[in-house]
């Protein structure tokens, strides 16, 4: 059993269909998805429509919350906010009943997931470092927690002490805990372009993280043609 863990797809639908191509060729047998399947770029219904297509656990972005409803986006980002109150103009209400009613926390098979923090997850903080890290390690009753939202893949590990890095492959150990980012699909934020997602084989007991590269020309043109804040289409090919 292998699951492909998707975080943070934020509408880009390029970048989706590029993951799941590859995670077809990575022998994925399942799918976890960690929040945050709209805001940011352009194609909010196709991509919500996917994921529920792959009928896999799904926990709630602070993104997925705010277009749901429609309250005061306060402590958004200007930009953010423009392209929230845009995707709520283009979801139907039973597209956003289906958000608004995401749970904050799941657990799947021995491991949880989670958008934001496992203390708060309402509250939409980040886990950038150690202290934040073992404030969601008290909260955590299974070994290995999956969550998203920086758009950075950290993997934070917990034995007498925290520690935290950048990885490539992981191997669950007994005895200890671990929390770990699986990066964005839709848009990264730590330098590399391309998308990201990790993958969690059961069997081996490992984590995996996945760089796809696709063609983000084509998700900008997209932001372009419907009038998105401009930042938004150019930070895709930084990814940052």
């Amino acid at each position: 059993m292998k699951y492909a863990i998707l975080g943070d797809i934020h509408a880009n639908w390029e970048a989706l269909c590029a993951v799941l191509a590859d995670a077809k060729k990575q022998g994925v047998t399942h799918f976890v998805c960690l929040g945050d399947v709209v805001g940011y770029n352009a194609s909010p219904v196709e991509c919500l429509e996917r994921v529920r297509e792959l009928e896999c656990p799904i926990v709630k972005g602070n993104h997925d919350h705010y277009c749901a409803i429609d309250e005061e986006l306060e402590g958004f980002h200007p930009i953010a906010a423009d392209v929230v109150d845009w995707t709520r103009k283009q979801l139907s209400d039973e597209q956003r009943h289906f958000l608004a009613n995401l749970n904050y926390v799941n657990r799947v098979e021995t491991f949880t997931v989670v958008h934001s923090t496992l203390d708060t997850p309402e509250m939409w903080g980040y886990v950038f470092d150690k202290l934040e890290a073992d404030a969601s390690f008290a909260y955590q009753t299974t070994s290995l927690c999956f969550y998203g939202h920086t758009h950075v893949p950290l993997a934070f590990e917990k034995t007498d002490r925290v520690r935290v890095g950048l990885y490539s492959k992981i191997k669950i150990l007994l005895g200890r805990r671990y929390l770990i980012n699986a990066g964005s699909v839709g848009q990264p934020r730590d330098g590399d372009p391309r998308a990201a997602y990790a993958t969690f084989d059961l069997i081996k007991n490992e984590v995996e993280l996945h760089r796809v590269p696709y063609d983000f020309r084509i998700t900008q043109k997209k932001i372009h043609d419907a009038g998105l804040p401009n930042r938004v289409a150019t930070r895709l090919a930084s990814g940052r």
